[in-house]
């Protein structure tokens, strides 16, 4: 790097563990320690004071995970990130789900050992740090006008390759203007065993947890403010957080929700037509969209996607809609199924997804 040492900070929560790999870095001529921090919190006020070549980041932290610092690193200020992890020993999906957000590659944490084995390690860890500082990276930037009219691929990454088959159901649902109450009354009507259910309503942020923990005090199902990560499971709705999106994924049989940052799309953040792309590329005729009441036009390719994917496909009418926008134009492009009135909607739903 031209003469120029590689700036390296170190995340983890171990002293041990940052002291070892202080040591192991700073024996190396082209590389420079800048800075250690305990946990991301501090790992965020270092990188204001002086911004890093590269991070090597711990995942298992207290008050927060590096996989969430890692989304933070990479969506607001991309810089390379070696994961460095005990959890990188067994493959785990968290290393896997590190590289999927960024991180430039995975490294296993010294371990006390013979001097081959700290040697061995040496060169690794080394290794690792000065192939990142090399490293291009291309995050997906959050436009910074704001875009009316950009499509969900603003925030899907490509499809991957073919997965593993499940014939789980889930139920992906869409409302805006007037969604709140009719998303109670339709979520009341379920039962306890309904399939999974991903729910965004547009609403601003911190309004979204009371809105979710309101419903589950209400309903035979659980109701909660979706996580990164967390499963879509029989007798769980997930409900995206006010100005993030959400993603529905699948790992092999096992559906989950990604949560994100990203430019608005059709006008909204957190956008149907992202969630609804997403249901129709990772669970394809095993989905059951749903768009309800609302204003605009949200929603209406990506349920056109999920019809064409071999999903059932439901629109609430007219009659019971407070704004008739969202299901209108989702008909109006062909990705309707069947419209219903709202009462009849937990019914039919529950039959599709048998």
């Amino acid at each position: 790097m031209d003469g120029k040492k590689i700036r390296v900070l170190i995340v983890d929560d171990s002293a041990v563990v940052r002291q070892t790999l202080k040591e192991i870095l700073s024996a190396d001529p082209e590389i420079e320690v800048i800075a250690t921090a305990g946990d991301p919190f501090v790992a965020a006020e270092r990188i204001r004071e002086e911004v890093p070549d590269v991070i090597t980041l711990d995942i298992e932290m207290p008050r927060m995970d590096g996989l969430t610092f890692l989304k933070k690193i990479m969506s607001q200020h991309p810089i390379p990130v070696v994961i460095c992890s005990s959890l990188a020993d067994e493959g785990t999906q968290s290393a896997f789900k590190a590289l999927e957000y960024g991180a430039v590659d995975i490294i296993t944490k010294p371990k006390m050992g013979t001097k081959q084995f700290i040697e061995e390690a040496s060169v690794t860890i080394c290794g690792a740090v000065k192939a990142a500082a090399q490293a291009t990276l291309r995050p997906l930037r959050a436009s910074q006008t704001v875009e009316p009219k950009l499509t969900a691929d603003a925030i899907l990454a490509p499809a991957s390759s073919a997965m593993v088959e499940t014939t789980e159901k889930i139920v992906a649902i869409g409302a805006s203007t007037g969604g709140t109450e009719a998303l109670k009354a339709l979520l009341e009507a379920l039962p306890a065993d309904t399939p999974g259910i991903v729910i965004v309503q547009h609403m601003p942020e911190l309004f979204t947890r009371a809105f979710a923990d309101r419903l589950d005090s209400l309903c035979a199902i659980t109701v909660k403010e979706a996580e990164t990560n967390d499963s879509v499971i029989r007798g769980r709705a997930l409900i995206a957080p006010g100005n993030h999106h959400m993603l529905l994924k699948r790992s092999g049989a096992r559906y989950y929700v990604e949560i994100k940052d990203g430019p608005l799309v059709c006008r909204h953040r957190p956008s149907v037509d992202v969630l609804f792309r997403s249901a129709s590329r990772y669970a394809g005729s095993n989905a059951v969209g749903v768009i309800l009441t609302g204003m605009g036009d949200d929603g209406a390719r990506g349920m056109l996607e999920m019809k064409q994917a071999g999903a059932k496909t439901i629109a609430q009418d007219e009659a019971t809609s407070v704004v008739f926008g969202m299901p209108k134009e989702a008909i109006k492009l062909g990705g309707i199924d069947k419209v219903l009135p709202l009462q009849n909607i937990a019914e039919t739903m529950l039959f599709y997804a048998r």
